[in-house]
């Protein structure tokens, strides 16, 4: 029996030139991030999009179409077969680009992103349009480029970069069941909530402090600093390899909280990326399975473990020894601290209840923003209409902590948003899952035995990868395709029982 693959064979190289290449790629832009001086901006976008563009070169090699038809007809086992599906994907999403595309949306995308960093604080709406509008037109054409090769409408094109088999249909049928509870929640959390008594932390709160106690959870929660390191920088990320991850942080020295719930959110992208098979690396079917699932991971750590009353208790010890004992610390008072809910204007200062709502907002903005019903003058507009309706809120006048606020759009980002709110359903359904699998799983955390919810983690999503598509690693995983009811259990058991 043959089983010769050299076609394969000769992908599996391509891609592994292309994965090494990327690696650079997204070290340069951590540094872009959290170390390059302002004047390096346009030489980085230039070198950034050069890169671009030879990897968009790569992965349109008409070479590359040949040898992907010749192996499938090669004796390729499973995982082989995943990776070459993955091989497909991402050589369709390419060849629906010209080169010349690539290169523009780099060099409007750093131009647009990095005048954003000093506009959005000085609430600048009409200077940011000046580069968000070049922005927007290269992304609408991308997403009619991308709609014409792969059959689906061009939000939804947008929306496969981020989150494969996901359809806007399938996400207004998700958020359109949150927007019918989801109110109703919120008030009643609140009401609940403003019976009880809550003692408010007396800072300041030492940077160099809050740097070292977010280092100490970090190792609690099991990130190999030894593979990976903690920055800072405008918008907390993580980013890298999986030999060499970034993540980065924000601190102020008046408020600790933020920074330290950041962190253990990015942790668990961070751990995710770590714990990618090791053995497949440099193939995309070692890459993430789609951002969702990848959320699921950060919002795992951050909500469910890190809100935990029990991860919490072994918390408040850590912050004691960092900024000194006082009765705010407490293990039940730090609880109610970090789970307040609150109507608020920042999306990553969101508490888990009322965060759905913003992640609606910026969707029913977005969607139709892509599709070309709206323009980007008309923005603001409808944030403050939506703001009112899903949170109560006035935010005429105030772009800073409204549309400028997110570095999503201003990076060309769209379709990334709902990646969000079904990462934190995700989240919700592994861990009712878990607790099937180990029915103490909540005494077990209290007593500081964090093993079942890595090693369930690492089993079920890290190690997985891309090997299945997301409906099947979700259903290999939690034994049910998504299920949003889990989230909204978990809501009304954490804040109203």
């Amino acid at each position: 029996m043959d089983t010769a693959t050299p076609s394969y064979d000769e992908l599996t190289r391509t891609f592994t030139r292309l994965y090494r290449l990327q690696h650079l790629q997204s070290i340069a832009s951590w540094d872009q991030a959290a170390n390059m001086p302002p004047r390096g901006n346009e030489a980085r976008a230039a070198a950034m999009a050069e890169m671009g563009a030879l990897l968009h070169r790569m992965r349109t090699d008409p070479q590359l179409a040949k040898q992907l038809d010749k192996a499938e007809a090669e004796p390729l086992s499973e995982p082989q077969r995943a990776n070459l599906r993955e091989m497909r994907r991402e050589w369709r999403q390419s060849n629906a680009l010209p080169e010349s595309l690539v290169q523009r949306a780099y060099l409007a995308v750093a131009r647009c992103e990095h005048a954003w960093r000093t506009q959005r604080p000085a609430n600048d709406w009409k200077g940011f349009l000046e580069n968000f509008r070049p922005v927007l037109a290269i992304e609408r054409e991308t997403a009619e480029l991308l709609s014409q090769q792969m059959g689906l409408s061009r939000y939804d094109a947008l929306m496969e970069r981020f989150e494969p088999g996901m359809t806007a249909k399938a996400v207004d049928a998700v958020f359109g069941d949150l927007r019918s509870w989801l109110p109703g929640l919120i008030r009643q959390v609140i009401a609940k909530q403003s019976k009880e008594t809550v003692l408010q932390p007396k800072g300041p709160f030492p940077v160099e402090a809050q740097r070292k106690l977010c280092e100490r959870v970090i190792g609690l929660l099991g990130f190999d600093f030894e593979a990976g390191r903690l920055d800072v920088s405008t918008h907390p990320f993580c980013g890298g390899v999986p030999e060499d991850v970034r993540m980065t942080t924000r601190f102020r020295d008046d408020e600790f909280l933020g920074s330290l719930m950041g962190t253990i959110h990015e942790t668990g992208h961070g751990r995710y990326e770590q714990n990618r098979p090791r053995e497949l690396l440099g193939q995309p079917v070692s890459e993430s399975r789609s951002m969702a699932i990848h959320e699921s991971q950060s919002l795992s750590f951050e909500m469910q473990l890190g809100s935990h009353p029990g991860f919490v208790a072994q918390l408040s010890s850590l912050v004691a020894d960092a900024f000194g004992a006082q009765p705010a610390f407490e293990p039940a008072n730090l609880h109610r601290l970090i789970t307040r809910v609150k109507r608020g204007l920042i999306r990553v200062d969101a508490d888990e209840v009322t965060y759905p709502a913003h992640i609606i907002v910026r969707y029913e903005i977005e969607r139709p923003l892509v599709e070309g019903e709206i323009e980007a003058e008309d923005i603001p507009a409808l944030w403050d209409a939506k703001m009112d309706e899903l949170l109560g809120l006035d935010t005429r006048g105030n772009f800073k902590d409204g549309p400028l606020q997110d570095v999503h759009w201003p990076s060309g980002m769209f379709g990334y948003f709902p990646c969000y709110s079904l990462g934190a359903m995700y989240a919700a359904q592994w861990f009712a899952a878990m607790r099937r699998a180990t029915p103490d799983l909540d005494a077990r955390i209290t007593r500081g035995d964090l093993a079942p919810v890595f090693e369930w983690l690492r089993a079920n999503v890290w190690s997985q990868a891309s090997r299945w598509t997301t409906d099947e690693l979700v259903r290999r995983a939690s034994g049910e395709p998504l299920n949003p009811a889990h989230f909204r259990a978990h809501l009304e058991q954490r804040y109203l029982a």
